[in-house]
């Protein structure tokens, strides 16, 4: 079993000679610019490899890249082989990446969001406060009060010795 260290200096190896060699290598039309490699993970034996990409473009296009990965992996991994120099070429296996997908997600919950804060605005443009504008006792006041409950007598204070 090989160390964290080492499995994340290969994982970076491979994400740059993969993107590299599809950049530069790959005469593949199905591969053109428009795809794009963003992680890579391998395993903890150095066996296998999981390369995560993206693909710009509509899904016909995505399909295609995919098409073309599959076909592109021999010799991909035979590119990284020969930067690795390790014993053994761990095996690649490409992923498409969902981080376009969840991105689009989280930008049309941040727009609901703002929308919503924007009615609350509207609506609470015209309110006014239910109580005071400013609920909360300051100490000059609490010393007033204390002041004027002094002089009241309760009746309270019968049997107690002063």
């Amino acid at each position: 079993m090989a160390d964290n260290a080492r499995a994340k200096r290969l994982a970076d190896l491979i994400r740059e000679v993969v993107a590299r060699k599809l950049q530069r290598g790959v005469k593949d039309p199905r591969l053109g610019s428009h795809v794009t490699i963003t992680d890579t993970r391998v395993t903890g034996d150095l066996r296998e490899a999981t390369v995560f990409y993206t693909v710009y473009g509509d899904d016909e296009e995505r399909e295609e890249a995919a098409k073309g990965l599959e076909s592109a992996k021999g010799v991909l991994r035979s590119a990284v082989g020969a930067a690795a120099g390790v014993k053994f070429t761990p095996t690649l296996t490409f992923v498409p990446d969902a981080l376009p997908e969840n991105a689009k997600t989280i930008d049309d919950l941040l727009a609901r969001a703002k929308a919503s804060d924007e009615e609350v605005r509207k609506a609470s443009s015209g309110a006014v406060y239910a109580g005071e504008a400013d609920p909360y006792r300051r100490p000059a006041e609490d010393a007033e009060d204390a002041d004027a409950s002094d002089g009241t007598d309760d009746g309270d204070d019968e049997g107690r010795s002063a």
